[in-house]
This record gives structure tokens, C-alpha cells and sequence, in this order.
């Protein structure tokens, strides 16, 4: 009998933008005794918009990077798309964010 080889995964997750900081960055502790810095992140649109992009970083290099930068300063993040998911109030809540593996400053 044959051997059947399932298909190649061919999927990728890697993000690179480049835009302004915008607004307070937070820095929290979770109930892991992790911690993370959470920004956003103003990048064009090809259609002369805007997108506000929540940004997280969880490395400490990241981290103190991100919070030597100014707002409206300049940046290059390179990173990977993530769903979170926590308990709220209301039940399940989730939303997405940009984790932060390398930030330049521009």
C-alpha cells in the first residue's frame, strides 16, 4: 500500500510596518508575572487612510526600546500577527495585535 504524504504547509506569518507612535504607551504585569508593553502604531493606507495598529512587545530589549521612543517618532516593526484571548465581564473577549520580534527607530 502507498504511503500518503499530506500536503506541505505553506503558510507564513511575518509582519513588517513602518509608521508613527501614536499615543501613551502601557506597560503591564500579568497574572503570569509576565510582562508587556503595549503601543499603536499609525500606518497609510494605499487608499490615503489611516490604521491605528495595537503593537506588543513582550522581549525586555523590546521593551525598553519601545520605551525610549517619543510620540509621532518614527519606527520599523517587524513581527507576527497574534489573536489574544482573556476572560472578561461579558465572557471570552479576544482581539488582535502585532508582536513585536525587532523595532527600529527611522
Amino acid at each position: 500500500m502507498a504511503k500518503v504524504q499530506s500536503e506541505k504547509d505553506r503558510s507564513l506569518n511575518q509582519v513588517k510596518l513602518r509608521g508613527r507612535i501614536s499615543g501613551e504607551k502601557r506597560e503591564k504585569v500579568l497574572p503570569s508575572g509576565d510582562s508587556v508593553l503595549e503601543f499603536r502604531l499609525v500606518v497609510k493606507r494605499d487608499d490615503d487612510g489611516y490604521d491605528t495598529l495595537d503593537i506588543a512587545a513582550w522581549k525586555a530589549a523590546i521593551r525598553k526600546r519601545a520605551l525610549a521612543l517619543a510620540d509621532q517618532e518614527w519606527v520599523e516593526v517587524t513581527g507576527v500577527i497574534r489573536r489574544r484571548f482573556w476572560n472578561s465581564p461579558g465572557g471570552l473577549s479576544s482581539r488582535w495585535q502585532v508582536e513585536a520580534r525587532e523595532l527600529v527607530r527611522l
